[in-house]
Order: C-alpha cells, then sequence, then structure tokens
C-alpha cells in the first residue's frame, strides 16, 4: 500500500501519549488531555481526567464504569467516521473485550491504524477483530515473542471443566483467576452451565453487569460471600481476579485448588510464581503468529510496535519482512519473563535467519 510523502507524522508520540497534531487529539492518552481517543475500557488505555472522549458504542457500559459517571464520552458505532479538525477518524472491533476498538485515522490521502490491544480469536463477548488496511499500523506486541503461540481456547476450556469436575470430585472448591475486566466474562461464557453453581468476586460481579446489559450471554452467578463460599464448598468455581490470590480472602472456600487463566501460562516458570495448581493458556492478546498476521494484512509500509516485547518484533518486521519498524515508548512497565526471553532467544534468530 503506497502513499503520498507527508511532511511530518500523521501521529506522534508526545509526554501525555500519541497525538494527531492535525487533528488535536491523542489515542489512549497517559495522562488527562482536552480530547481523547479510547481503544477500550482496560485502565492503562482509558485514563480518567480527560476533558471529553471519544469511544465505541459496544463498549459504553464498562467505558462509563472506567470513565466515572460525569465524564463527557461521546460514542460511534463500528465504522461511523468523525472528525475532529478534518481528520477522518473511525473506530473498528479489536476482539479484545467488550468494546475494543481499532482507531483508524484518515488525514490528507493518509491512513493509519492502532490496533490498542486485540486477539483475532473469535469469543462470544466481543465482536470479531476487523483486518484494515493502512499505510502505517501502530500494533500492541504485548506476548511478541515466537514462544507465545496460543493453543485453541475451546480444548483450553475444555480442560477447565476437566479440572473443575476432578476437584469436585476430590472435594475442592476450584478458584479461576482472571481479570475482572474482559478476561472473567470470557471465562464465564466458556464454562459449563450444568456442573455445578458459579461463584464470582464482587469486582466481576460489577463488570457482568454491563455485559448483560449489552446482550452477552454469560451463565447465573452467585456472589463469592462467605454464605455461599460454605454452602457450596467442594462443589463450586470460582471466578477472581489475580490480586485475590493468597489472601484471607480464599480461607471461606475452604479445600481449593487454584488456577490462573492468561497468556503467560505459557511458560512454565510464570506458572511456578503464581503458585497456582494450573494454568490454562487463554489470553485476549494477539499470539505472535497473529501479530504477524495482522502486519501482513495491512499493507502497511510502517510499523510502530508498543507495549510488552516491542525490540524482537521490531528486529523481525525490519530483517524478515523488509519494512520500516521502530519502537514506540510507554509509560506502563514492560511484562519481561525471563524465561519467556531465555526461551524466545533461539526461536527469534532461526527466524530471522530463514
Amino acid at each position: 500500500m503506497t502513499h503520498a510523502a507527508s511532511r511530518a507524522p500523521l501521529l506522534e508520540v508526545t509526554d501525555d501519549g500519541l497525538y494527531c497534531r492535525a487533528g488535536d487529539f491523542w489515542i489512549d492518552p497517559w495522562r488527562p488531555v482536552d480530547r481523547a481517543v479510547v481503544t477500550h475500557a482496560h485502565a492503562d488505555h482509558a485514563r480518567p481526567g480527560s476533558r471529553a472522549y471519544l469511544g465505541a458504542e459496544a463498549g459504553r457500559g464498562v467505558l462509563r464504569t472506567r470513565l466515572g459517571p460525569d465524564a463527557t464520552l461521546e460514542l460511534s458505532g463500528w465504522g461511523e467516521i468523525r472528525r475532529m479538525n478534518g481528520v477522518a477518524i473511525s473506530l473498528h472491533p479489536a476482539g479484545h473485550i467488550l468494546g475494543s476498538a481499532q482507531v483508524r485515522v484518515e488525514h490528507g490521502g493518509e491512513v493509519w491504524v492502532v490496533t490498542g490491544d486485540y486477539k483475532r480469536r473469535t469469543d462470544p463477548t466481543t465482536t470479531p477483530f476487523e483486518s484494515l488496511r493502512c499505510h502505517t499500523l501502530v500494533t500492541e506486541s504485548t506476548f511478541g515473542l515466537p514462544v507465545y503461540r496460543w493453543p485453541d481456547p475451546d480444548a483450553e476450556m475444555r480442560e477447565v471443566a476437566r479440572w473443575w469436575a476432578s476437584n469436585r470430585a476430590a472435594g475442592r472448591t476450584s478458584i479461576l483467576f482472571g481479570y475482572s475486566l474482559g478476561k472473567a466474562q470470557r471465562l464465564l461464557a466458556g464454562l459449563p452451565r450444568d456442573l455445578g453453581p458459579i461463584l464470582v468476586h464482587g469486582t466481576v460481579a460489577r463488570l457482568n453487569e454491563s455485559y448483560r446489559a449489552a446482550g452477552v450471554d454469560l451463565p447465573d452467578t452467585l456472589p463469592a460471600d462467605l454464605e455461599h463460599a460454605k454452602l457450596h464448598r467442594g462443589q463450586a468455581m470460582v471466578v477472581a481476579p489475580p490480586s485475590a490470590g493468597g489472601t484471607p480472602w480464599l480461607r471461606k472456600f475452604g479445600a481449593v485448588s487454584t488456577a490462573f487463566a492468561s497468556g503467560w501460562m505459557r511458560i512454565r516458570g510464570t506458572r511456578r510464581r503464581r503458585s497456582g495448581d494450573r494454568g490454562f493458556v487463554i489470553s485476549d492478546h494477539a499470539d505472535w503468529d497473529a501479530l504477524l498476521a495482522t502486519v501482513r494484512e495491512s499493507g502497511a509500509e510502517r510499523v510502530g510496535v508498543t507495549h510488552g516485547y516491542r525490540a524482537t518484533l521490531v528486529r523481525y518486521l525490519r530483517e524478515v519482512e523488509g519494512l520500516d519498524a521502530w519502537a514506540l515508548p510507554t509509560p506502563w512497565e514492560d511484562r519481561a519473563e525471563s524465561e519467556a526471553e531465555s526461551q524466545a532467544d533461539s526461536e527469534v534468530d532461526s527466524e530471522v535467519e530463514a
């Protein structure tokens, strides 16, 4: 995909984040700004305090929960074009969590796409990812190492069900940890509804309301309070955020078996450090192959890489794909798993040399 040379990049990194000077707006700003376009409601992308926000209509409930009742929030349908100072902006499904969006920006014949966080595997709690063509792509790289290749998510959920059934037979309560926004709802949607009662942590329950209001089919759940914990000991599946692990909150469930659902579970060392009995590789981000497929399908000549393992993906895109690729800074601490890096070194080298 070719385009005429421009005097300055359409998007640039400033002290406040990724900025469009022509349109005078920021995408997922790091600090409060006048006009923010947000990709989704996770805290490292949707920050409270900006004067006005543009987000996807599909994420209405979770964005309002994140940004607060007083935030000035404008909502846009998928593919609907909004203009800021002559710059065309449209939001397109990213498949990450409810209402997660890619931001397409067009001005003077030049098109940029900012993916935000995304996944290409479909699940019943999100609108499926849409592949977009552009001149410049800004992609996340949370799992940008060849070692991160996901197994079939349906097969992983069947393993979750078998683990739950095994725990019931042994009289243990199953505690499944996943992020409260997005991961927890995806897990709930995939759990069998006839195996036993499902209990949820309070933070998960509050966000479930937004998902149900958006028409997402979730199973009936009970609060994971003392009454239900005692009533369903040894039978229940409990879905809770990782922050609840290793806390006194767990004591009320009696004998338990714990598990984590995350892409980080792909690495054995991560599973050991989490001290869970099981790890299920279920991620709401693109894996290595999905990252490369997205870049290739975009037709982009230039690729900015942000979040996660940026250097590895940048190197691959330059040396193997022949693209103008570079790393974008981020204020968020990158997730660096030493086991993953050591495992990936030889894989990266072999793929670069192939």
